[in-house]
C-alpha cells in the first residue's frame, strides 16, 4: 500500500511540475484525488483478521480470546497473545458494531460486553494479569456469545 501511495505522490509531483505547474489550484485537487484512491483501495483490501461471516468470526474470536485468557501470566507468549487479542477485538468491533443486522443480536451484545471488559483491562492494566473474577466472567460471556451466535441469535 505504501508503494502505491508513493507512486501516486510521485505522479502528482511530476504532473504538478509539468502541465499543472501553472495551474496551482489543481495540484491540491490531484493530491486529494490520489489520497482518496489510496484510502479507498486500503479500505477494500480485506486484509483484516476476520472473514466477514458474523457467526464464523464470532466463533474464531471466541476461541482465540479463550486461549489467550487461559495463558498463565508468566508464560512467555502472553505478551504476544495479548497484542493479537487487542488487534482482534478492535477488528471485530470495527467490523460488526456499525452493522444494524448484527449489532441488535443478543450474541453481539454479550460479545461486546466481554470484549469491552477485556479491552479495558488490557489498556488500563497493561502489565497486570487478568483477575480471576474478570477471567471467569469474560470466559462465561464469550462461551455464551458463541453458543448464541451459532443459533443465529
Amino acid at each position: 500500500m505504501a508503494a502505491v501511495l508513493r507512486l501516486f505522490i510521485s505522479f502528482v509531483h511530476q504532473v504538478g511540475q509539468g502541465f499543472l505547474g501553472s495551474l496551482s489550484r489543481l495540484r491540491p485537487a490531484a493530491l486529494a484525488l490520489a489520497l482518496a484512491v489510496c484510502l479507498g483501495l486500503s479500505a477494500c483490501s480485506g486484509g483484516g483478521l476476520l472473514s466477514g461471516n458474523y457467526i464464523e468470526d464470532t466463533q474464531a474470536v471466541t476461541q482465540s480470546l479463550l486461549s489467550t485468557i487461559a495463558l498463565p501470566a508468566d508464560d512467555p507468549e502472553t505478551a504476544e497473545a495479548v497484542t493479537h487479542a487487542r488487534a482482534l477485538i478492535n477488528d471485530y468491533m470495527a467490523r460488526y458494531r456499525p452493522r444494524p443486522s448484527v449489532n441488535g443480536l443478543s450474541s453481539f451484545t454479550t460479545m461486546q460486553t466481554a470484549l469491552n471488559s477485556l479491552a479495558s483491562h488490557y489498556t488500563s492494566y497493561t502489565n497486570r494479569p487478568l483477575p480471576d473474577a474478570l477471567r471467569s466472567r469474560v470466559q462465561k460471556e464469550l462461551e455464551q456469545a458463541a453458543a448464541t451466535a451459532s443459533k443465529g441469535a
